[in-house]
């Protein structure tokens, strides 16, 4: 087992049994006690867990917010699996919205040279990315840039998506479930998230599945709103099953 796939399954354990140790890890997944531990810092530093006396309790509903860099290195492979599996659902031709976030910013770097689409996105990495596209028509959304996710918000940010309809939006969110549908720890970054969802036909949620079950201060949306969820293979099948029912498809890349 790699040590991402060693992380989420310990990260789902803490979940379900409210707190893990490392001896017992250690146990579990046939590792050292120091791998174990090594595990244990990678998740606190991501925000997901708590290190306490001895192992970690979960974070649960987080009011910490992970900054950008410190996310993009969490459950890596399983976003780049989730950005590829996310390219056969671009339109031959017409308009995306690519919400700011870190599996929808290697969506962005995925895409084909000689793209052609209609683009529009509040993401600064990802605008950035996407400039020297040649054919590639590119909107950028402005507003006040909230630095944790370099993305714009509030009321410019708001009237824009308002005055556009676009063909799929690839959403992002720090959390999901069909009880607690989809959550952001930001107001400002909701409010965005709901604005964006209005202006498009269908919506792609691409989501890694230790996201499931999250539930953060900002709700924006409910799971039967989301046409397809995109996510890795650690979603257990009692969980798709529970998402299905609520209308959305789902594939495990």
């Amino acid at each position: 087992m790699y040590a991402p796939e060693r992380q989420q399954e310990i990260l789902r354990r803490a979940r379900d049994r409210g707190r893990v140790d490392v001896p017992s890890l250690a146990e579990e997944f046939d590792v050292t006690a120091e791998t174990v531990r090594r595990d244990l810092k990678a998740l606190d530093r991501a925000g997901l867990i708590r290190r306490v006396h001895g192992g970690a309790i979960p974070a649960g509903r987080l009011d910490f917010e992970p900054d950008l860099e410190t996310r993009d290195t969490v459950a890596a492979a399983e976003k780049d699996r989730i950005a590829r599996a996310a390219l056969s659902e671009l339109p031959t031709e017409g308009s995306v919205i690519i919400d700011a976030g870190t599996t929808s910013a290697r969506l962005a770097a995925a895409l084909p040279l000689d793209t052609r689409l209609t683009v529009v996105t509040h993401a600064l990495p990802i605008a950035a990315r996407l400039a020297e596209y040649p054919d590639l028509t590119l909107h950028l959304v402005g507003g006040r840039l909230r630095h944790r996710t370099r993305a714009a918000v509030d009321a410019w940010a708001l009237r824009a998506y308002g005055e556009i309809s676009a063909d799929v939006l690839f959403l992002a969110a720090n959390g999901f479930s069909p009880e607690h549908g989809l959550t952001t720890p930001d107001l400002a970054e909701a409010a965005v998230k709901r604005a964006m969802i209005s202006a498009a036909r269908r919506v792609v949620l691409l989501a890694d599945s230790a996201k499931y079950g999250q539930q953060h201060f900002a709700r924006f949306g409910e799971l039967s709103g989301v046409d397809l969820l995109i996510t890795d293979g650690g979603l257990a099948p009692e969980c798709v099953r529970a998402i299905e029912a609520h209308g959305t498809e789902v594939v495990c890349a």
